[in-house]
């Protein structure tokens, strides 16, 4: 297990990161604490480092979804209730940076998977195109073409996020 938050530690802190917006040790500890919960359930057939972000990408979700995520939502201070109150916005300008990483993460999970996979590692591993091609076994030119194919259908499912 050692040896494998040495050679993932990065990783899955950059996934954190990219997710939630900051870094944030007690999900890096669950994701640690999952991996050594479910090893027994990786396969072989894909790759370690795409079985660990997919986990390390579901922590933070429920992270999101969980009471710890929800009481710090709760725990502002008068001050930042009144600048909230204070601070006049419309209904589609109201979303919090973690609402909208959420639903971000939901439409890049809904893209079709070769759409999917591109964006991952393009996006949160940050791999160049050249290593996505060489990971495939695709050309360059597919790779390109998918990772601009999804971004459209991102656009178009988050469109009204841009007006914030």
């Amino acid at each position: 297990m050692k040896q494998i938050i040495l050679e993932n530690r990065g990783l899955i802190r950059a996934i954190i990161r990219k997710l939630t917006g900051s870094y944030n040790d007690d999900i890096e500890q669950e994701v640690y604490i999952k991996t050594w919960k479910n090893i027994g359930q990786y396969h072989e057939e894909g790759k370690f480092r795409q079985w660990i972000s997919c986990l390390t990408a579901n922590v933070c979700r429920d992270y999101f979804r969980g009471r710890q995520y929800k009481q710090g939502i709760c725990e502002n201070s008068e001050d930042d209730v009144l600048d909230n109150v204070a601070d006049v916005r419309t209904p589609e300008k109201s979303l919090s940076s973690k609402q909208r990483q959420k639903i971000i993460l939901k439409a890049v999970d809904d893209l079709p998977d070769k759409y999917r996979k591109i964006v991952v590692w393009f996006e949160f591993e940050e791999l160049s195109y050249e290593q996505i091609a060489k990971k495939t076994s695709l050309p360059l030119g597919t790779v390109k073409s998918r990772l601009s194919t999804a971004r459209k259908i991102l656009a178009d499912k988050l469109s009204f996020l841009k007006g914030e």
